[in-house]
């Protein structure tokens, strides 16, 4: 089969790696066209190295097309991989810090949250611009797989505005699905499973074991686990208020209800430091710096490691290469993907991005009907959703009120901040953030304005927050090099942008 497959942001380290072992471990797919596309040039010089070392070591004859011109890499496309970090770790560390002052303690900040909203108005006014790209230089009706975050809004936006058939992917389906499986003393396969909701606010509403029903048993597993009792215990106390489990990890979930992080001397009663993932302040931004440092100084050593083997024992569990597989060799795959709603879930708003089974064969993606959320579970992610049509609308028109108003109606930020904090945060992001959001330019000159008028509320400057720990130097990571390696291959997404005028 011959056919080309894009990749934005392909300067990520486990990502475009890893999906790239997925899709050429299809045999059919040997002789496709791949082509990279990255801002850094560096970083993409070392990724594609990587990837296409791993490519001849399987004995196969494509040929890297690795170009700092995105539109040369869209050319032609049919299907595209979106990796991208707007902003990189420079912006990720605004998200982080500035909220922090506020009293906003995020564990990661990149799907809700201040943190997650401000990453979506850097990311939407990109992503506009790939979109544009693809209708005019990609194969007709190319579809574009995203697995950026934030990923509802990016979605959303690309699907509205964008005028690209986009479909938002991510792992946190099959990560709850594997926790599912320990907890209740099984295998995934042993255990069936309907999840749906919106990204990272996904509900496991059926869990089947031969047949039998054992939603019920779920808290009692997971209460008597000996490691999730520890680690999960903001999704436990969902699931015995809520009565279903979430898909996404205890840090990540915290961070958007109001109830766990806003009470700095509660938030240890609810995480585990053991991981960055339950809980720790700032622990995605960790975890993404010491990555992006160690794969810098490793990389000779990754570059004489073992390669990838591209067999079907190896694959991975990310969708992107299975929708692909399935559109072209008509083989049946099931997953979980976002998508618009359009009635899938009945109880959710049409027009929002929603996470739900779906099946992909020659005939295309199908999304079953789901039916009603349960209504607690319906009313968590509404909030949600009408935080990310906010932000989404907001990002599209560079409207700074609409903007403001998503701050005030996300459950954390509201549930910390007053409005006169709110407003003055968000003057303080939009002014540190200025060179990735062009749509905002008049916006932020008067922000600045502002903030140098004086008459601000006061904030806690330099505060750490609940449960940071501290990132690790390069030295520090070589005592461990295994670890420091692996926590790279999973640092994924931390790209640039360069600087926009305003």
């Amino acid at each position: 089969m011959a056919f080309k497959v894009a990749f934005v942001g392909a300067g990520s380290i486990g990502f475009t790696r890893g999906l790239m072992r997925d899709l050429l471990a299809v045999p059919e797919f040997k002789d496709i066209q791949v082509a990279f596309t990255d801002i850094n040039a560096h970083n993409l010089d070392m990724v594609t190295q990587l990837v296409q070392r791993d490519i001849n070591e399987n004995g196969l004859a494509i040929e890297i097309q690795a170009t700092t011109d995105r539109r040369e890499a869209l050319k032609d496309a049919r299907y595209i991989f979106c990796v991208v970090r707007i902003g990189g770790l420079e912006a990720f560390q605004h998200d982080v810090d500035i909220p922090l002052k506020y009293g906003v303690d995020q564990c990661v900040g990149d799907t809700l949250c201040a943190g997650g909203i401000m990453y979506g108005q850097r990311g939407i006014a990109a992503m506009l611009e790939i979109c544009k790209d693809i209708r005019e230089v990609a194969e007709p009706d190319a579809l574009l797989l995203n697995y950026a975050n934030p990923m509802a809004m990016l979605t959303w936006a690309c699907n509205k505005y964008g005028g690209v058939r986009t479909i938002g992917l991510c792992h946190g389906v099959q990560g709850g699905h594997h926790q599912i499986a320990r907890a209740l003393g099984l295998e995934k396969k042993d255990v069936d499973i309907i999840c749906a909701g919106i990204n990272h606010q996904t509900w496991y509403v059926s869990v089947k074991t031969n047949g039998v029903d054992r939603t019920g048993d779920l808290l009692e597993a997971f209460e008597q686990h000996p490691e999730f009792k520890q680690t999960e215990k903001v999704r436990i106390d969902m699931l015995r208020r809520f009565g279903y489990y979430s898909t996404e990890s205890n840090g990540h979930l915290s961070e958007y209800v109001p109830w766990y992080r806003k009470r700095p001397d509660e938030i240890k009663d609810w995480i585990d430091l053991g991981s960055w993932i339950n809980g720790e302040t700032g622990g995605y931004l960790r975890v993404c710096t010491e990555g992006r440092n160690w794969f810098e100084t490793d990389f000779p050593n990754w570059m004489k490691s073992e390669p990838y083997v591209y067999s079907a024992e190896k694959r991975g569990e990310e969708h992107g290469s299975y929708i692909i597989e399935g559109l072209e060799t008509g083989r049946v795959y099931r997953g979980h993907f976002n998508v618009v709603n359009n009635g899938v879930i009945t109880n959710l708003p049409d027009d929002a991005i929603i996470e739900a089974p779906g099946y992909v064969d020659r005939n295309g993606i199908n999304m079953p009907v789901v039916g009603d959320l349960p209504l607690g579970c319906a009313a968590v992610c509404n909030v949600s959703i009408s935080v990310q049509r906010l932000a989404m609308e907001a990002a599209v028109h560079g409207d700074d009120k609409l903007l403001r108003q998503a701050m005030m109606m996300d459950p954390l930020v509201g549930a910390v901040c007053n409005p006169k904090e709110i407003w003055q945060m968000v003057d303080e992001m939009l002014v540190a953030q200025a060179k990735w959001l062009p749509q905002y330019s008049a916006a932020i000159e008067a922000a600045e304005q502002r903030l140098a008028a004086g008459d601000l509320v006061p904030t806690r400057e330099g505060y750490q927050g609940a449960a940071r720990l501290k990132t690790k130097t390069i030295e520090e990571l070589k005592q461990d090099r295994e670890a420091a390696t692996r926590n790279a291959g999973e640092a994924d997404k931390a790209k640039e942008r360069p600087a926009a005028a305003h």
